[in-house]
């Protein structure tokens, strides 16, 4: 699926004479593939949504394997374009990230830290010692990762939303001039939350009992 990204995307950008989203397009591109586009991400993402729901096996399960289903997903389609394109250079290099509801910018490497936590909170789940029960973050870390996720979302959004009453030839012309890494990363500390919890709470409980805890011989037993 990621691969199938890539080559979509090259093909797009192949269109419209620009392999580096950030730069100005030789050709606009028309409002009809546009729209379509908008429409193969939003059926991407039903379909890795599809894949870690028949993956798991409770509600919970599900969650995290769609988590990192799309985790590995958007780091591939960045490792699959790099020999398809010859972009991107660097992990600093902008790119449009999403077209819903409003295109997102962003360097590279700001998605992919996201997708390194989706990765990291999913595995810990779907690898718990008892999969009927796995460690689940609290009501703190869930809120916490909600504020992150909103904060991430206007920083990948700002620019999109200062213009969108010029329509979708203004969004699509809009090039970002600096992104806010301190906002960011803000935002990516906030989303950690959950990642700590559950990882505590696996830690704890795949940990090894301390040796007073640990059940000895039956010494009454064994003298009677």
């Amino acid at each position: 699926m990621a691969y199938a990204e890539a080559a979509v995307v090259l093909d797009l950008r192949t269109l419209i004479g620009e392999l580096d989203p950030f730069q100005p397009f030789k050709t606009p591109l028309p409002q009809h593939l546009a729209k379509a586009e908008v429409i193969r991400e939003a059926a991407t993402l039903l379909m890795l949504a599809t894949t870690g729901w028949l993956a798991g096996w409770c509600w919970r399960s599900r969650f995290a394997c769609s988590l990192v289903v799309f985790g590995l997903w958007d780091i591939l389609y960045y490792v699959f374009l790099v020999p398809l394109t010859g972009w991107p250079k660097s992990l600093l290099d902008w790119d449009i990230l999403f077209l819903i509801p409003l295109p997102w910018w962003g360097p590279v490497l700001a998605p992919c830290l996201i997708a390194t936590l989706m990765i990291a909170f999913g595995t810990v789940v779907t690898l718990a010692p008892n999969p009927a029960l796995p460690p689940w973050p609290g009501w703190r870390s869930v809120t916490a990762c909600g504020a992150g996720i909103l904060l991430a979302l206007y920083v990948f959004m700002a620019d999109a939303l200062a213009v969108a009453d010029g329509g979708l030839a203004i969004l699509l012309e809009l090039r970002p001039k600096v992104f806010p890494w301190p906002m960011f990363l803000a935002a990516v500390a906030l989303m950690a939350a959950p990642v700590v919890e559950v990882a505590w709470q696996f830690r704890a409980r795949c940990g090894v009992p301390r040796k007073e805890a640990l059940p000895g011989p039956d010494l009454a037993g064994d003298r009677a």
